[in-house]
């Protein structure tokens, strides 16, 4: 039986190269690449050899026939993207995305390239891999995070009971331990050294920071305490440092989210979430202590726009209907013909569901605008407006989930509507004279902004390394004016609590021991003190 993608696709097409029949698409050749939820597999021409479910690092590639969850109606998805998007190129027509290693002849020392990446999240990790898995060139990566821990939107961003996601870090580890590849943890570029410092010691810089803001709603009351960004409750309960110590009122009976996206369905699963779920997966213990206490037990999630243009994808919005003790209910009829896509056929689905006595709730609203946040001191309800009707939504907590956004990136030109660095296929570029700017690139949502899933960011990241190597053959990067050992002198001088990327795996293990005596993934460190004494003492036993 042919195989199938299920929920935990991340994207990243490593899939496509590998299938001999051209069979998963969209490809990252393919226009709908940029904006699909998910890849497909067709099934009137999968052959059934398995070689994309071994290549597939979150495990979302399975045989038809496998006992998952709702693996009947993964195979009508995808089946229903071929009905709705048929081949019109023969098998083996598409281009191959995303080439790592590429042969050459009679070359016997390739030039050595020295690239520094700011951030460790996917971008900067698919940049990475990029780069060192080349043949063409002896690349050499420095990369720098300003955490004590690295990870990125992998270990603060997915939801803590999405494990099958987040092993897509298994990925990284193999590129970390690549010759040519050094880490500096705790070292902010701009901060402990500067950009022009960095550049010094390389040929380039790829700035792949992410999108650490966020987009808001522009109500009257929006900075009432109990109301807050969900990337902010998003950052707390995965354990990220600087949230550590947030608090979130979870005394009311009803929580509000802003937004149906796929971060507003986390965050809304997270609050009703039962502890013998949440026991099992890698969320911070400060949350799930805070969550144990939560007196919420009804999570309204709206949206401004009708059902048909719900921003969830349709695997998350799927999976949430099965969630043992959640009742998922629709605020309204919702009306979907058997030729409909199949989200709005779901949300149909849960339109004609009756509450369960006892359930907690998780209530779709469609069509309807926050216009004010109300209360006397704190968050106390939120005034909507539905159409020409007023109404008034009461609530102790308000997660606002429209878009997580980019921040500038000091000397940079910078897009203040996109929340972007101006580039052009992730050459730096001054928008007003079209010039780029000498060897510093972007990858990831300060690039494209907050976009895409998690393997979105390795053709991204492909299309950066790229650019950034037409500049190298061009002869457009300035060789480096130091050399790697007087950086890491540099950085030591700057940040001697500064950890490597040894010390970083001596955490790893340290989490995922501890996780695996509780019967969990991992148990987060969350103080840096407490990170570099855990690095400090594997030091001593090396």
């Amino acid at each position: 039986m042919a195989y199938v993608v299920t929920q935990n696709c991340c994207n990243d097409a490593t899939c496509v190269a590998v299938c001999p029949v051209d069979c998963i698409h969209p490809t990252p050749a393919e226009r709908e690449y940029k904006r699909t939820e998910m890849l497909y597999i067709d099934p009137g021409s999968c052959i059934d050899c398995g070689a994309c479910s071994d290549v597939c690092p979150v495990d979302a590639i399975v045989p038809g026939d496998a006992v998952v969850p709702d693996i009947d109606r993964y195979r009508d998805i995808n089946a229903e993207y071929f009905q709705r998007n048929p081949r019109t190129t023969s098998p083996g027509a598409h281009v191959q995305p995303l080439p790592l290693a590429i042969a050459t002849v009679g070359v016997a020392e390739p030039p050595v390239l020295r690239v520094a990446i700011v951030g460790s999240g996917p971008s900067a990790f698919y940049a990475a891999e990029e780069l060192l898995a080349r043949r063409d060139i002896a690349a050499e990566v420095t990369m720098f995070e300003k955490l004590i821990v690295a990870g990125g939107l992998v270990r603060f961003g997915v939801a803590p009971d999405h494990w099958h996601t987040k092993t897509v870090d298994r990925v990284f580890d193999r590129t970390a331990r690549r010759d040519g590849f050094t880490f500096h943890l705790g070292v902010e570029v701009g901060r402990d050294v500067t950009v022009d410092e960095v550049l010094s010691h390389h040929h380039a810089v790829i700035h792949a920071s992410g999108a650490s803001g966020d987009r808001r709603l522009g109500v009257p009351g929006e900075d009432l305490p109990g109301s807050h960004a969900a990337r902010e409750f998003v950052a707390w309960y995965n354990g990220h440092p600087d949230h550590a110590e947030r608090t979130f009122d979870l005394g009311a009976s009803r929580a509000v989210v802003v937004g149906n996206g796929n971060v507003a369905l986390d965050v809304a699963r997270i609050l009703v979430s039962d502890m013998s779920t949440l026991h099992r997966t890698d969320i911070a213990d400060h949350a799930l202590s805070a969550l144990a206490d939560s007196r919420i037990e009804e999570v309204v999630v709206l949206g401004r726009r009708g059902p048909e243009h719900a921003a969830c994808t349709t695997p998350e919005l799927l999976a949430l209907g099965s969630l043992p003790g959640i009742d998922v209910l629709v605020d309204g009829p919702v009306t979907a013909g058997p030729d409909a896509p199949t989200k709005l056929r779901i949300l149909a689905e849960y339109s004609r569901r009756e509450p369960t006595p006892g359930n907690k709730r998780i209530v779709l609203r469609f069509g309807t605008t926050p216009r004010e946040v109300l209360g006397e001191g704190r968050t106390e309800a939120l005034l909507v407006a539905d159409g020409d009707t007023a109404g008034r939504i009461e609530c102790g907590l308000i997660l606002r989930a429209v878009g997580y956004r980019g921040l500038p990136v000091a000397g940079l030109p910078f897009d203040e509507s996109s929340g972007t660095v101006a580039n052009v296929a992730g050459r730096v570029t001054v928008p007003e004279t079209a010039r780029a700017v000498p060897g510093q690139y972007v990858a990831g949502w300060i690039k494209r902004g907050a976009t895409g899933v998690i393997g979105t960011n390795r053709h991204c990241a492909a299309e950066t390394v790229e650019s950034l190597l037409a500049d190298h053959r061009g002869g457009l990067l300035a060789a480096p004016a130091s050399t790697a050992a007087d950086l890491t002198a540099l950085v030591r001088t700057r940040r001697p609590d500064s950890l490597s990327g040894a010390d970083w795996r001596a955490i790893d293990r340290h989490e995922r021991e501890r996780g695996r005596e509780a019967g969990r993934p991992r148990i987060k460190i969350v103080d840096a003190d407490t990170a570099v004494a855990v690095a400090t003492a594997a030091r001593g036993s090396r």
